[in-house]
């Protein structure tokens, strides 16, 4: 028997309509995917500071932070990091449906994965953003000194060193980091969300004339 076979949704009396319209804009899922290092949680934390400063809902699912809790029981073995991922995506959905602009943060290496939490929503609440670093600029930065570790084997399972990294094929944004700094890539972002409707233009003017 399926654990989910007696199990029904109950629906309220305030839909996603509704919370969309008081936020003034769409929920939806920003999906930050790239190498560690790459720019994935600098990026995602200046853009929503950005579109805080428009009025706008946000929240911002990181990596590390995740695992600091709901996902603290899984390690990075590949059977672990699609459960990971099913699990942020299965939250993200339930952000969409509150109307709020989710970010999240992930390596997310397979491009399966990715699109299993793509899938959960239509087309048009998944935005897929890949912060494209060569391998050699990620190991430069290094922030938190793990390929440093993963270099001298103490990290198994590592992407980019000893386990894959499948980049996107067809991501709505691409994110050159190591060519653009992060005021550039949160302006690319944003100029996206306007131009495909996600944002209205007057948001933008109305927080320059704010700051």
């Amino acid at each position: 028997m399926s654990n989910t076979e007696n199990i029904v949704w109950h629906e309220g009396s305030v839909n996603r309509q509704r919370r969309e319209a008081i936020n003034r804009h769409r929920g939806l899922t920003i999906w930050f995917t790239g190498l560690s290092g790459s720019g994935k949680s600098t990026i995602s934390v200046a853009l929503e500071e950005r579109l805080t400063n428009m009025g706008c809902r946000t929240y911002r699912l990181d990596g590390d932070n995740v695992r600091t809790g709901l996902n603290r029981d899984l390690s990075f073995t590949p059977e672990d990091r699609i459960e990971n991922i099913r699990r942020i995506g299965e939250v993200a959905k339930l952000f969409r449906d509150a109307g709020i602009i989710n970010l999240t943060a992930f390596i997310s290496p397979y491009r399966r994965d990715r699109e299993m939490a793509r899938a959960l929503s239509s087309e048009e609440d998944f935005v897929e953003v890949f912060v494209d670093a060569p391998l050699e600029i990620c190991e430069q930065r290094d922030p938190k000194g793990l390929y440093k570790k993963a270099r001298a084997g103490s990290i198994p399972n590592f992407t980019g060193i000893s386990a894959p990294y499948e980049p996107p094929e067809h991501a709505e944004v691409h994110l050159h980091t190591a060519e653009k700094d992060i005021t550039g890539c949160v302006d690319q972002l944003v100029e996206y969300l306007i131009t495909h409707g996600y944002l209205e233009r007057s948001l933008v003017a109305a927080a320059g004339t704010a700051r």
